[in-house]
């Protein structure tokens, strides 16, 4: 098929179901063993958000409303696809899927807007790896932050202004806690630019939503012996709520669709330490496969507005001397 283009739609990756939470957490480890106690914590986790979540379903629904979308509007043929960064369909699962599909050029875009040398670079050095394996590997474009899309500000702002008008109160009495997932505060040391990018964006989104009160917090944190970044999302539900505010709006604009860091660290987790305080808690409705979200990665895909994009080197395959 000639000039074939593809987008490799990227995430982070989900068990099926109970019996997998293991090997992913081993995954995840880099294929080190978790502790038994740790599994079971994990699992009791999944159990409590109904087994699994719905990451993976989410991603193909997405994948397959952009796939329409640029097919109907992109003026080539287009195929999106999907890959998980630690579990399945892994992301070399995809691009051996691209290679076969005789692909001309790809577009590889996480499914996370902010980067952070620590997540995102991971990412890219995965997709690098692989092309560096294939045979033929298309031209690549990565897409290394997109957290400056106006249309992602602009969804995410609506999306706030939606949720606050769901408080039964003025929306200057509610307080904005934006919040991504938090990471090793080592990153610090090398000047890693996610701080800086989230609370830039967290500004913009704020600016963009007339939001008079907003603070920033990190959630999701690992239960590792080294320090993560903060302040944690628990500890600021306690500072707002010492501060006389009732209602906090939690705006987990890290994340692009319901999983465990949405579905347990914030809808039981988090609303549970607001409930113990007496503070009236919501979160934004995630983008999910919104039209709105289909949108915002038509546009990164085909125009890249606001995106931060590099060139992956290509290397030609080893030729027998």
């Amino acid at each position: 098929m000639p000039n074939l283009k593809g987008a490799l739609l990227m995430a982070y990756g989900t068990p099926r179901d109970l019996s997998e939470v293991e090997p992913y957490y081993r995954d995840i480890r880099g294929g080190r063993a978790p502790s038994p106690e740790a599994v079971a914590e994990l699992t009791e986790r999944y159990r409590m958000v109904g087994g699994k979540t719905p990451l993976l379903e989410i991603t193909q629904s997405v994948a397959d409303l952009l796939q329409e979308r640029l097919n109907r509007d992109a003026g080539a043929e287009w195929r999106v696809y999907i890959g998980m960064k630690h579990w399945h369909p892994y992301i070399a699962q995809a691009l051996d899927e691209i290679a076969a599909d005789g692909v001309d050029e790809l577009v590889a875009l996480p499914l996370a807007p902010h980067y952070s040398k620590m997540s995102i670079a991971g990412y890219e050095e995965i997709v690098e790896h692989c092309l560096a394996d294939l045979d033929s590997p298309p031209p690549t474009r990565f897409v290394e932050s997109w957290r400056s899309s106006p249309l992602f500000i602009d969804f995410i702002a609506q999306r706030v202004t939606d949720a606050l008008a769901r408080f039964d109160a003025d929306a200057s009495e509610v307080e904005v806690l934006f919040t991504a997932h938090s990471l090793p505060a080592v990153i610090l040391e090398s000047g890693d630019p996610y701080p800086t990018e989230l609370t830039e964006s967290a500004a913009a989104v704020a600016e963009r939503a007339g939001v008079e009160s907003w603070r920033f917090a990190y959630q999701s944190a690992g239960k590792t012996a080294m320090p993560w970044l903060g302040p944690d999302i628990l500890d600021s539900i306690e500072e707002i709520a010492r501060e006389g505010r009732e209602n906090i709006l939690v705006v987990p604009f890290g994340f692009v669709c319901d999983h465990l860091e949405i579905l347990f660290d914030v809808d039981i987790e988090a609303i549970e330490k607001a409930d113990e305080l007496g503070v009236n808690l919501k979160r934004i409705e995630m983008p999910n496969a919104a039209p709105e979200f289909i949108e915002t990665l038509f546009n990164l895909v085909t125009l890249g507005d606001g995106a931060r994009i590099v060139e992956l080197a290509n290397p030609a395959p080893a030729t027998a001397g």
